[in-house]
């Protein structure tokens, strides 16, 4: 479309301010609405990617319950509980089964540094815990095989946690205090701070202000009691080859038959989570798609309304240009160009009006935001074409007007 078109167009719309403003509302008001929508879902995708990570899109994981003390002791008289040997004894049924992990919960009476005490979470793992959570370290290194064999009382601590007792000071070397036992430091994780502890209500692990230690040396140095399980959770990476649900279907049959058919143990297949989360995200972006497309069907229909009635007004324009030598073509593109002026003045500040309203929707919410060019692009093109799309009729309109009636009409 020529520039000279543009202008002309600008100026015509300026000269009735009051009406172009009301009718690019709506363009405004369905481009944000569209442009929100983009930015919080795909900061949801993001998000949930990045929660779900911590607990392994490609493993199973198998939890024990928590049961109070007298329970228990009824349960015990059937199931011992989960164990290392659920473990191996998974890794040798579970089809696509690669590795496991485990983890159990240390009782944290005292742990201090040589200035610092502090409150924190110590947990017991195996050397595989940091592949299939994705802790990454920042300073030494993780906990490997030979301090497993050798029962080596080292440690590795979560960054905040490390922070807390030896402050800016490298801790790498350092002996911290354990309850009764020292222990050295010889790793400090990476900072991945997550914005929620749980994803579709299950917990997940703030590792920042955890101390680990390997699981044969905590089962060797510090006191458990008999009654409660011999580990917390265990963790079943697959190989990707195959489906989630069926090699948690055996799973849970391996679990159940161990266990004598005691339901003390919880199952999480965090790929199904990570569906289920997907599922979710696909009603909310039908519902504000809806909401948006109404929007914009609202300011096209706006656009079409001020496109009429400016036809009506400078009928004796329209017949005076055409009488002068201008094409239909002529004016079509004419009241196409102020239509166009319209839907894209409206899709810019529905841009920032949009931008606007996906950060107080994130800051309200505690929701991510996250922006992505293509989606960027489609709010734009969208709008453009609703405009240029409900401006053709009146410009036609336009276009067909007799130039002698147009001549003698008062508009």
């Amino acid at each position: 479309m020529k520039r000279a078109l543009i202008i002309e167009a600008i100026e015509e719309l300026q000269r009735r301010k009051l009406r172009t403003g009301l009718t690019l509302l709506g363009m405004i008001f369905g481009v944000a609405a569209i442009v929100a929508m983009l930015a919080v879902g795909e900061g949801s995708q993001r998000e949930a990617l990045r929660l779900v990570a911590e607990l392994g899109l490609n493993n199973i994981l198998v939890e024990s319950k928590g049961i109070d003390a007298d329970k228990l002791k009824e349960i015990r008289t059937r199931s011992l509980g989960l164990s290392a040997a659920d473990a191996d004894a998974a890794l040798q049924v579970v089809p696509g089964a690669q590795s496991t992990a485990l983890k159990k919960e240390i009782k944290v009476d005292l742990l201090a540094s040589n200035n610092n005490v502090v409150s924190a979470r110590a947990f017991a793992v195996s050397p595989a815990y940091a592949e299939h959570s994705g802790v990454q370290v920042a300073q030494g290194r993780w906990i490997t095989v030979e301090d497993s064999a050798t029962l080596s009382p080292v440690c590795v601590l979560g960054p905040r946690l490390a922070h807390n007792l030896f402050g800016e000071a490298n801790p790498v070397g350092a002996k911290l205090k354990l309850n009764h036992v020292w222990l050295e430091v010889v790793g400090v994780l990476a900072d991945r701070s997550l914005s929620k502890n749980e994803f579709e209500g299950v917990k997940l692990g703030l590792d920042d202000e955890r101390l680990f230690v390997p699981w044969e040396s905590a089962r060797a140095r510090f006191h458990f009691s008999e009654i409660e399980d011999e580990v917390d959770g265990i963790s079943l990476r697959l190989d990707g080859k195959v489906a989630p649900d069926l090699a948690a279907h055996v799973l849970q049959t391996l679990v159940s038959q161990r266990h004598a058919g005691v339901d003390d143990t919880n199952l999480i297949v965090p790929m199904g989570l990570y569906r289920q989360h997907q599922q979710t995200q696909k009603i909310f972006t039908v519902v504000m798609s809806s909401i948006a497309a109404v929007s914009l069907l609202v300011g096209g229909i706006g656009i079409m309304n001020i496109m009429l009635a400016n036809v009506l007004e400078r009928r004796r324009e329209i017949g005076l240009k055409r009488a002068l030598g201008a094409r239909k073509n002529d004016v079509v593109q004419q009241f196409l160009a102020e239509a166009l002026v319209i839907a894209f003045s409206g899709a810019l500040l529905g841009l920032v009006l949009g931008a606007i309203a996906a950060y107080s929707i994130a800051a309200f919410a505690g929701w991510s935001v996250a922006w992505s060019p293509l989606s960027l692009l489609l709010a734009v093109t969208l709008c453009v074409a609703v405009g240029l799309g409900f401006g053709v009729f009146p410009a036609r309109q336009a276009a067909e007007l007799d130039p002698i009636a147009a001549l003698r009409s008062d508009g």
